[in-house]
Formats: C-alpha cells, structure tokens, sequence
C-alpha cells in the first residue's frame, strides 16, 4: 500500500470521527474512488493515480489548514463575519432534516384542510347516498384508520386535478352539436 493511499485512508476515517460532512460530499467520494480504484492497478497506472490521489490530499489538507491572521485583518468587520459565519455552519442542522420536519406538517395540514373542505361541500340535509357525504365520510375514515395513507391519496388526487386542469387549457375548443343546430336554423330563416 503506497503512502498517498493510506493518507486517503486516514484522511477519509478522521473526517468520519469528525462527523464531516465532505466524506458524504463530492470530495470525499473522489478522494475513495481513487483509493480503491489506485489499489487495483500497478505499474504506470498506479503512478498516475498516486499522483492524482496525493494532490487532492495536498489540496484538502491546505483546506484544512487555518489561514494566517495578521495582526491588521484579525479585527475588520470581514474577519468577523468570516468567524460568525464558520459558527453557524458548524452550529447548524442538516437541510435534509428541516425539508423533512416541513413536508411532514405540510402534509398533515394539507389533509386537515382537504377534509374541512369536503366537510364544507357536504349540503346540510344530505342523505346516505348523497355523494358529496360518501366522498367525506371515507376521506374521514381514511384519515382516521390511516392518516399516511390520506396524505398520500389526497396528493395523488390533487396531482390527478393538476393534470386534468392542464388538459382542459391546452384542449382546443370543440364546436357542440347545438351550436351546429342553431347555425342550420338561422340559415334556414334567412332564406
């Protein structure tokens, strides 16, 4: 094993113990393609990759490394945001996390308002077969066996719409067959 390949190596398991983000990122994923990819060859291909596999490492590594401060740029406003800045993005959560905690509530608002609006397309002195009624009392009981379930119905529904929508806009205009009927009346009266 050459030293460039355990470098990536050590490299790659101290981002991990750190929690690291760039392991999961574009430069970690480069860094072990090329570990693995340099341990399959010899030979001039093995150079090659050793060489191409330490200047990454060279270039990560003066990623790693804090910039010098002098004394003149420790205090300018620029330094400051340059600190706050490194702060926050250590301090901060995944955005993968926030966009799931969103689309959860978003759905389940979603659902709650499709049911008051079913609820509200109900007359009040619907029968049993009234099909405003059946189309709310199943959505209800979808919503109470299964609340998943009707937030996955309702976007499917609501994506069914979307596209029926989209067609009604985009289809041309058809003649109806009264409107033909009409035209042959007038032109008869005419005569």
């Amino acid at each position: 094993m050459t030293d460039s390949v355990m470098r990536a190596r050590e490299m790659l398991d101290a981002w991990r113990e750190r929690g690291d983000a760039r392991v999961d990122g574009m430069s970690g994923r480069i860094i072990e393609a090329l570990t693995q990819r340099a341990a399959c060859h010899e030979g001039a291909a093995r150079r090659v990759l050793d060489e191409r596999l330490a200047a990454l490492l060279d270039a990560q590594e003066a990623a790693d490394e804090p910039a010098a401060v002098t004394q003149d740029t420790a205090n300018t406003p620029f330094a400051a945001l340059l600190d706050e800045l490194k702060q926050r993005s250590q301090a901060r959560r995944a955005p993968a996390e926030y966009l799931d905690a969103l689309r959860a509530v978003w759905t389940s608002v979603s659902a709650e308002k499709r049911l008051r609006e079913s609820l509200a397309q109900v007359p009040k002195n619907a029968g049993p077969l009234n099909s405003s009624s059946l189309v709310h009392r199943s959505l209800a009981l979808m919503g109470e066996v299964s609340p998943d379930y009707l937030q996955h119905f309702l976007g499917y529904v609501d994506a069914l719409s979307w596209m029926d929508a989209l067609t009604l806009v985009s289809a041309p205009v058809k003649e109806t067959p009264r409107a033909a009927s009409q035209k042959k009346t007038a032109r008869g009266k005419a005569r």
